[in-house]
């Protein structure tokens, strides 16, 4: 792995008019994740963060996390993010805005790649996120870290990855992570219930897979952690009812749960509202380091 400290420069009145900047350029209504991303990207400050690359996780090309850590931290809590992109696309390069967001909220925060459908089908994107949760624990305490404070957010895709993994009673044991070291789960805008057979990501799970077998609102144990569930008001992509089955399933089974339906965001603006110069656009960030801190450990 390789260790650096980057630079750039960025106040707060620069970072609203980059945020308007982004809104004349159209990038924050269209359907191009891909620009929205490098121009969050390249708006965000690192300066006094300290971000390892590449840390490897398991043996695929794929499996490297980045981690962004606030310099000289000390026990703080820890969050896995796990890209989005229909399990076929997507990478941590893209979400360096990520990283950095919640890294100055004082959480070491890891932004992980997977290995990608359809060479990959599921559960591999799910061991995957397990594997890293387990070399997450193994060297918190290297990136001032604590092992015991883990939370798992995703998006899209990512958060059907973060939900499952833990969820799931099997992912976490097979991958010997205590399940009580998962302190919460933010899925946003996740496709937890709906039957991928009928969309092009059906690829992504095996032939003659059913919902009952993949879909993590059909596999949770009753001893899973407090989830946080984010729902994009205007999301045509990923469909509200998601959340709400997903919710109803945590409820049956006894798990804590908060769903919150954002007002004006959609499907990509949700996790750009993630991002600190683009919080005006909704509440993602607030609510999510609200979860953390009610539920981080002191």
């Amino acid at each position: 792995m390789t260790r650096s400290s980057r630079s750039l420069r960025a106040g707060p009145r620069r970072s609203v008019l980059l945020g308007a900047g982004l809104l004349s350029a159209g990038l924050l209504s269209a359907c191009s994740p891909q620009n929205l991303q490098g121009s969050l990207n390249r708006a965000v400050p690192l300066s006094g963060l300290t971000i390892t690359s590449n840390v490897r996780y398991g043996p695929d090309a794929r499996n490297l996390m980045d981690v962004y850590a606030p310099q000289n931290a000390v026990g703080a809590p820890v969050v896995l993010f796990i890209h989005g992109g229909s399990w076929e696309g997507g990478d941590k390069e893209g979400h360096t805005f990520v990283g950095e967001s919640l890294a100055r909220a004082g959480y070491v925060t890891a932004v992980m790649n997977y290995r990608l459908a359809p060479q990959n089908r599921y559960p591999t994107y799910v061991q995957d996120a397990a594997q890293a949760l387990r070399a997450l624990r193994e060297q918190a305490k290297t990136f001032g870290g604590n092992a015991e404070n883990l939370f798992v957010m995703g998006h899209s895709a990512g958060a059907f990855n973060a939900v499952e993994v833990v969820v799931n009673e099997r992912w976490l044991r097979e991958a010997g992570v205590p399940v009580s070291s998962i302190r919460g789960v933010i899925g946003v805008a996740g496709p937890y219930s709906y039957d991928f057979r009928q969309f092009g990501s059906a690829r992504a799970f095996p032939e003659g897979a059913t919902p009952d077998e993949v879909m993590p609102d059909r596999h949770v144990r009753p001893d899973a952690p407090p989830h946080l569930l984010l729902v994009a008001e205007n999301d045509t992509t990923v469909y509200p009812q998601n959340a709400l089955n997903m919710e109803a399933a945590l409820k049956r089974a006894g798990v804590p749960v908060t769903r919150t339906v954002l007002p004006r965001v959609n499907h990509i603006t949700v996790i750009a509202a993630l991002a600190r110069p683009l919080t005006f656009l909704g509440g993602t960030r607030k609510a999510t380091l609200d979860f953390i801190e009610a539920r981080r450990l002191r």
